[in-house]
């Protein structure tokens, strides 16, 4: 399995490396020193979207960002494995695997689903989601987007056609706008970097074809561990609301709800995030 080139203009690309765990091939950053934090991006996003928040964490903590499995520079070792449980096992088999213990699992949009998951597999002291994707598509929708995910996957050519439509500049705008946020144009350029890959695009539609959230979503009241839920008013994605009804289902959640930003509330706004992070996980040390 061949790793993917990092562009020397990658956000933290001193820190990059690319490690080996069955099935995957996967693009992991480390930096900073101290308790282990791990960070999970969203669907169709990578590393990159954590670029202004990792400056800001690692002060304290020891962050790692991953790429999911085929996004971003992971490369993808069973096309069968992009489900949520699946990535799940995948992501604490990696850090078994690297003698990583994670005390603290930050993850936005998907990858709060997966940080919920993980805390039900792993031992960790919380967990934060950062508009968190915690529900399924309803009505109709929740029919339709999940069988076309599937037959976008399994065709041919797709991911190619897709990624050469979209993979320009005014169509990766737009696509961001849609999220509801506004992103200083060197992020708007890694996402049209991510967009003209069709490795990441095929990846992407692998994960929304096999993505199935009601086991977690049942288990949500038997969830213990500490979660900080932060949503933001303007997110086109996924509603507030969304987070609003999964911290009334968790015992032992906060959630906070931020004005004006839109989905990718943690590369418009981390000056804002990092300090609710750090309040409530100071709250919730049960040494302190």
């Amino acid at each position: 399995m061949r790793a993917l080139a990092i562009p020397p203009d990658w956000p933290f690309r001193s820190a990059s490396r690319h490690i080996a765990c069955r099935p995957h091939l996967w693009h992991v950053q480390d930096l900073g020193a101290g308790p282990l934090m791990l960070l999970i991006h969203g669907a169709g996003g990578a590393s990159h979207s954590f670029r202004h928040l990792i400056p800001l964490l690692a002060v304290s903590y020891r962050v790692i960002t991953v790429d999911l499995p085929g996004q971003g520079f992971s490369v993808l070792g069973a096309k069968s494995r992009c489900s949520l449980n699946h990535m799940a096992d995948d992501l604490k088999a990696l850090c078994e695997q690297e003698g990583w213990q994670p005390q603290v699992i930050i993850g936005h949009s998907a990858g709060a689903a997966l940080a919920l998951r993980l805390a039900q597999i792993m031992p960790l002291r919380a967990v934060v989601g950062l508009n968190a994707a915690l529900s399924n598509f309803e009505g109709a929708a929740g029919l339709f987007y999940p069988i076309m995910a599937r037959l976008l996957a399994m065709t041919p050519l797709i991911a190619q056609l897709f990624s050469k439509i979209a993979g320009t500049p005014a169509q990766s705008h737009q696509l961001l706008l849609a999220t509801g946020s506004r992103i200083e144009p060197a992020g708007e350029a890694q996402y049209l970097r991510l967009l003209r890959m069709p490795s990441h695009v095929a990846a992407t539609l692998a994960m929304m074809a096999q993505w199935q959230l009601d086991g977690l979503l049942t288990s949500l009241p038997q969830q213990k561990l500490p979660v900080l839920l932060i949503s933001s008013a303007g997110d086109r994605a996924v509603p507030a609301s969304v987070s609003q009804a999964a911290a009334k289902a968790l015992p032992n959640a906060r959630w906070v709800n931020l004005p004006r930003f839109g989905h990718l509330l943690h590369e418009e706004a981390a000056e804002k995030v990092a300090p609710l992070i750090y309040d409530f996980l100071a709250l919730s040390d049960p040494a302190a």
